[in-house]
């Protein structure tokens, strides 16, 4: 590779790295899995190796991790947290150990060797024995002020244990979130219909780095400790610090430091110290006397794994002696005396711990698998859908089966098929619930599907659908996110859709992230919104099988809600492109006492949809239909879709052989392909935007 190819892949590679750090560090929402980030990391190092002149003081691999941006205050560790290097190569461990053999060739080398957490490193800091501050870990020097928030964790002693606790004393630990109530956190959310985390760690992640302690304090975290950062004994002058640092692990012991101890001389010590003065500490860890006895150890914990109650990665290899390992030295974002063996990742087949339902925006009932975190496509997946009962039947599939996992796009991951295993003991067939699981009202059947009969008194449905009404499509209420109106609806501000139209602003100035500017924006959007078009409005209700197109259809023909409201299911079908399904799903909505009052109530408000304008001049795309696949570069797909509208075409989401055009963006995906298959007349944006010039001349 020349060097002008190589400055521009490293310039690659920063930006795709930083872009990683800030979803894993920051918002605690990873899109790539470990061994795909730890891949660019790799190319990076092997680039910069290759052409040291291409190294700047910005790169990734000149820090030891993402700083934090939050508007938690930042804190200053004591020790740098640094982190370590990792392989999945035994090889790699035993040339680690040749060369720290080599560092250190006069001492005694032994390994303590333990699990590699997967969770959240934080620096806790006591002052005679009382904790005074929690720190996440950050970039490493600095972190964030956490210390409301580690203050609810129950395993995390508030006063140490013993009568002569250190003058100052700083444990580094992980944070983590138990498989089980991980498990039950995410159960919760699928069934509201909120977005689930990816893995434990993003939930302990998450939880931790939350404004309202009352938060964190309902998620189900606890802590193990594995490191004493540094250390000022009782009574006396700064001690040496027993340790620099590694990234995770962790170990226990029983026995009791003396009533005023000196720093530790080992990490054994270290371990039993931290265990004396009331730190949890994880039993699973061993002391080696050589490196294939370490590696022996990883490929235990590598085929028992499962059956631990938490995720671990790996395991941290690394010297006992605290004299080794002052010996050995550090480098610049790592130290030599310690190495993190990593397991191979899950790939694709995992376990399915729990089958749960999720109520959608229309009250859909579907069955969602909790899965055991496995790698697809280099992406760590949680949970997959199931569709609906009679597919949960067809394949076959229970809670405690062994599955394999596809993934397609940005789509919910889905489980393909079940892995009978030789000898296996199942659990009972997967039974549909016969009330709604997050309101508690009857379910009903339509078809293959089940619906919550709750409508919009049914929590999981209000907050979609308010998301849904105040979506770009829809009414278009800049600032009412998913968040937002999480907050809303479970504080009890909005009960219904109408509610926003009588929002005060001293109510909003209450709501999480909201300041004076903020408010004043988010009133003046609902305002605005008042006034949108009739077709709008129609879509932003959340009728079911009413998008965007049908709702232009209905607003054209009645020219008023109150008109569609008091419409038979015999007028809606006779509607040009409205069928029984459609008719039948508009009725059942405005036959709804619930729903009719809500949309009184919003005029009442203030609500005005604007009518429908009349159509004049030729519409040149009547009776046809475009259909979209595709990232578009300069139109939203919404924009594009009322162009084809307003010029008497229909936007259509499937493909057939009467479709009139196919609109290609970037990554189409199969439409694109079964539009060649059917030999249809595709466009490119650009020709799409020169066609709607064309006609509108």
């Amino acid at each position: 590779m020349r060097q002008e190819e190589a400055a521009a892949r490293i310039r690659e590679l920063h930006t795709e790295i930083n872009r990683h750090d800030h979803l894993y560090y920051v918002e605690s929402s990873p899109s790539i899995s470990d061994e795909a980030y730890d891949s660019l990391r790799k190319e990076l190092e092997r680039l910069e190796a290759l052409f040291p002149d291409l190294v700047t003081p910005d790169s990734p691999t000149q820090r030891v991790g993402a700083a934090d941006r939050s508007s938690l205050p930042p804190a200053k560790h004591i020790v740098p947290m640094l982190s370590l290097d990792s392989t999945t190569e035994p090889e790699v461990a035993r040339e680690f150990d040749v060369r720290l053999r080599k560092l250190v060739e006069r001492e005694s080398l032994a390994y303590t060797v333990e699990p590699k957490f997967d969770g959240l490193s934080v620096e806790l800091i006591y002052e005679n024995g009382l904790l005074v501050r929690g720190a996440s870990r950050g970039d490493g020097y600095t972190g964030e002020d956490i210390t409301p928030n580690i203050r609810t964790i129950k395993s995390i002693p508030l006063r140490l244990v013993g009568d002569s606790p250190p003058e100052r004393l700083s444990i580094r630990g992980e944070t983590l979130m138990p498989l089980e109530g991980f498990r039950n956190l995410n159960r919760v959310m699928t069934e509201r219909g909120e977005n689930t985390f990816a893995n434990p760690r993003n939930a302990a992640a998450g939880s931790l780095r939350q404004l309202d302690s009352r938060i964190t304090a309902a998620r189900p975290l606890t802590f193990y400790a594995y490191e004493i950062m540094s250390m000022i004994p009782a009574s006396s002058g700064e001690g040496p610090d027993p340790s620099s640092s590694h990234d995770e692990g962790t170990g226990t012991t029983t026995s009791v430091p003396n009533e005023k101890p000196g720093p530790p001389t080992t990490h054994t010590e270290e371990l039993s110290a931290m265990a004396a003065w009331g730190f949890l500490i994880d039993p699973h860890w061993k002391l080696c006397p050589d490196i294939e006895e370490a590696i022996a150890f990883h490929s235990l914990l590598a085929s028992t794994r499962d059956d631990l109650p938490f995720e671990i990665d790996g395991v941290v290899i690394q010297a006992d002696s605290k004299r080794v390992r002052s010996a050995a030295g550090m480098r610049s974002r790592s130290p030599r005396w310690a190495l993190a063996l990593k397991f191979e990742p899950r790939r694709e087949i995992t376990t399915v711990e729990e089958i749960v339902v999720g109520v959608g925006r229309t009250g859909k009932l579907t069955p969602v698998a909790l899965l055991r975190p496995v790698d697809v496509g280099g992406v760590t997946v949680s949970r997959a859908t199931l569709h609906n009962a009679g597919e949960v039947a067809r394949k076959d599939i229970r809670e405690g089966d062994r599955v394999r996992i596809k993934r397609a796009g940005d789509v919910i991951p889905a489980v393909v098929e079940r892995i009978p295993t030789a000898g296996e003991d199942r659990r009972p067939p997967f039974i549909m619930p016969s009330s709604c699981p997050v309101c508690g009202n009857p379910v009903e059947e339509d078809g293959a599907y089940h619906f919550c009969s709750g409508g919009l008194t049914c929590p999981a449905q209000l907050k979609r659908g308010i998301e849904h009404f105040a979506s770009r499509g829809a009414m278009d209420i800049e600032g009412l996110g998913k968040k937002t109106v999480a907050t809303m609806v479970e504080n009890g501000v909005a009960g219904s859709i109408a509610d926003l139209f009588s929002l005060e602003r001293d109510v909003v100035l209450n709501l999480e992230g909201f300041a004076e500017k903020s408010a004043d924006n988010l009133l003046a959007a609902i305002e605005a919104s008042k006034t949108k078009s009739l077709g709008r409005f129609i879509f932003a209700l959340g009728i079911r099988n009413v998008g965007e197109h049908v709702g232009t259809i209905l607003a054209r023909r009645f020219g008023s809600i109150e008109k569609l409201m008091e419409s038979t299911e015999d007028e809606l079908t006779a509607i040009h492109e409205i069928g029984p399904e459609v008719a039948r799903s508009v009725s059942k909505f405005f036959a709804s006492e619930k729903n009719r009052r809500t949309i009184e109530n919003m005029f009442a408000s203030g609500v005005a949809p604007s009518p429908p304008a009349v159509p004049t001049g030729p519409k040149p795309f009547a009776e046809m239909t475009f259909v979209f696949t595709g990232s578009m570069e300069t139109l939203t797909r919404t924009e594009a879709k009322r162009m084809v509208q307003e010029l008497g075409g229909r936007a259509s989401s499937t493909i057939s052989k009467k479709t009139d055009y196919v609109v290609v963006g970037t990554d189409p995906g199969s439409k694109h392909e079964k539009a060649v298959r059917l030999e249809l007349k595709i466009l490119t944006e650009q020709e799409f935007l020169a066609l709607i010039k064309a006609q509108v001349r």
